[in-house]
């Protein structure tokens, strides 16, 4: 019964309330996580609900991939700062307590979470060992310490996080789901400021939370938080093995992200754009050349469609290579000498806009930004961080790719496992397009794909799944559940 239980409710762990350590610990962890909260909103009505704040807090206890999930979520697509009602609830810094505190619950006394190691996982381990040793060598080490401790750490934690916590088919389905949900969410409210005019940059270019220095309030960086989830939609768009209803939600997804990454005017993302769409084309057309002609085709439309010869900075209306180009070139070349003055580490994580004005060949007045993935990498942490990083990307591509093989041979399983590798591989190369006009280096997109790729591939190795997809071994385990 008590099996039957588990494969109805996947994502539920259980307390292991049978141990003695269980018991003393259970209700001391309860108490320091509603003392946490408290402290992270000094509220006195908050007390009032107490009665209701114990069985959430067993909740959170329970529902460890949810809570996780929803960190996740709620730092990358910055969902509390596109709903400003949700801001002063301080829901980030309450799932990263909850997320934090299950993660050690559930791996050193439940023991639910079992730990394991990969190749993957040491290289990204001596990636962020590197980025920390910059920081001590940093330019202004101030900045890049705050990095670290902001938003970098949290990251490394939650690469270790999915990797261990999304082990079954159902879910990779649910991480599917709420990525795609997020990503429907940021897309209308997008689209809603487009047609109301609401924190336009150059008078076109659609924000999210601008007047509140959000993340998202560039609209360059709106479209890479937007490229991200639209890789999932195109995914269970074009995997065949879905219900009608559930491609039917995928081209409303689909339709709605895009639309919104084109109110953002960004040429990086109409680039991912194109890039997710072409990939996923590649795998599901037969006829090639009917891809090129389709992709290129559509590239062009975005272009026409977006509008961006209309844009004040990089339009139809400069001559030559547009400001918009001549401001990425000088930052790139600002990121060779960075790099050339500090091979090895590098300026710093977060450090690139303070030392701008001492590597670039062009002053206009102000510092600018890198505008690319590869030359932010380049500049923060010296060659030898980018040769990692690379390694990084590379070992993501192939354990993506191994998966999908594997995925497409092995046909009985379960239609979800397909919809996530073609979205991981899909979003790989949507990040290499876009990332090379966009600068997404430090933050969640590559992280979260490599995670889930680390976590996919591990659960294939756990059914005894052979390279060539061909045979899967008995192991205990159901591929369906």
């Amino acid at each position: 019964m008590a099996e039957q239980t588990k494969t109805r409710l996947p994502y539920v762990f259980d307390l292991n309330l049978g141990s003695s350590m269980a018991n003393i610990a259970l209700p001391v962890i309860a108490s320091l996580l509603l003392c946490s909260t408290l402290w992270v909103l000094p509220q006195p009505l908050i007390l009032l609900f107490i009665p209701l704040l114990i069985p959430a807090t067993l909740a959170v206890f329970r529902f460890p991939v949810w809570v996780c999930l929803g960190f996740i979520l709620f730092s990358f697509f910055r969902l509390h700062e596109a709903i400003p009602v949700l801001n002063p609830l301080k829901i980030p810094q309450l799932l990263a307590l909850a997320s934090f505190t299950v993660l050690g619950w559930h791996i050193f006394i439940s023991n639910q979470i079992k730990i394991y190691w990969s190749r993957q996982l040491s290289l990204f381990a001596i990636f962020f060992i590197m980025v920390c040793v910059g920081a001590v060598f940093a330019t202004d080490r101030a900045a890049a310490f705050a990095n670290i401790k902001d938003t970098y750490i949290k990251i490394a934690i939650m690469v270790c996080a999915i990797a261990w916590l999304i082990r079954r088919p159902a879910d990779f389905s649910l991480a599917s789901a709420l990525i795609i949900l997020a990503g429907i969410i940021i897309g209308c409210i997008a689209i809603s400021n487009k047609l109301n005019g609401i924190g336009l940059v150059e008078g076109t270019r659609v924000t999210i939370g601008r007047d509140i220095g959000s993340m998202i309030g560039d609209p360059n960086d709106l479209a890479l938080v937007l490229t991200f989830p639209l890789s999932f939609a195109a995914s269970m768009l074009f995997t065949s093995k879905n219900s009608v209803a559930k491609r039917l939600l995928a081209t409303l997804a689909y339709a709605t992200i895009a639309w919104a990454i084109i109110c953002t005017q960004s040429r990086g993302g109409l680039l991912g754009l194109t890039a997710v769409t072409g990939v996923l084309m590649w795998c599901s057309i037969k006829n090639k050349a009917i891809v090129i002609g389709i992709g290129s085709l559509i590239f062009v439309i975005l272009i026409a469609v977006a509008g961006i010869s209309n844009r004040a900075s990089g339009g139809a209306n400069e001559d030559g290579i547009d400001e918009s180009a001549m401001g990425r070139i000088y930052a790139w070349q600002a990121a060779i000498s960075m790099a050339t003055h500090h091979p090895i580490t590098g300026v710093g994580i977060n450090n690139f806009y303070a030392n701008y004005f001492f590597h670039s060949p062009h002053w206009d007045g102000k510092n600018h930004a890198v505008h690319s993935t590869w030359f932010q990498i380049l500049a923060e942490t010296g060659f030898v961080g980018l040769s990692l990083f690379i390694s990084l990307l590379v070992g993501a591509f192939k354990l993506a790719l191994r998966s999908l093989r594997r995925i497409d041979l092995a046909t009985h399983l379960d239609s979800s496992l397909k919809v996530m590798a073609r979205a991981l591989l899909s979003g790989l190369v949507g990040f290499c397009v876009s990332g090379t006009f966009l600068t997404q280096g430090f933050i969640w997109p590559l992280y979260i794909l490599m995670a889930l790729t680390i976590a996919l591939d591990h659960y294939l190795n756990s059914l005894n799944l052979s390279h060539d997809g061909q045979a899967i071994k008995d192991s205990g385990m159901n591929p369906a559940t």
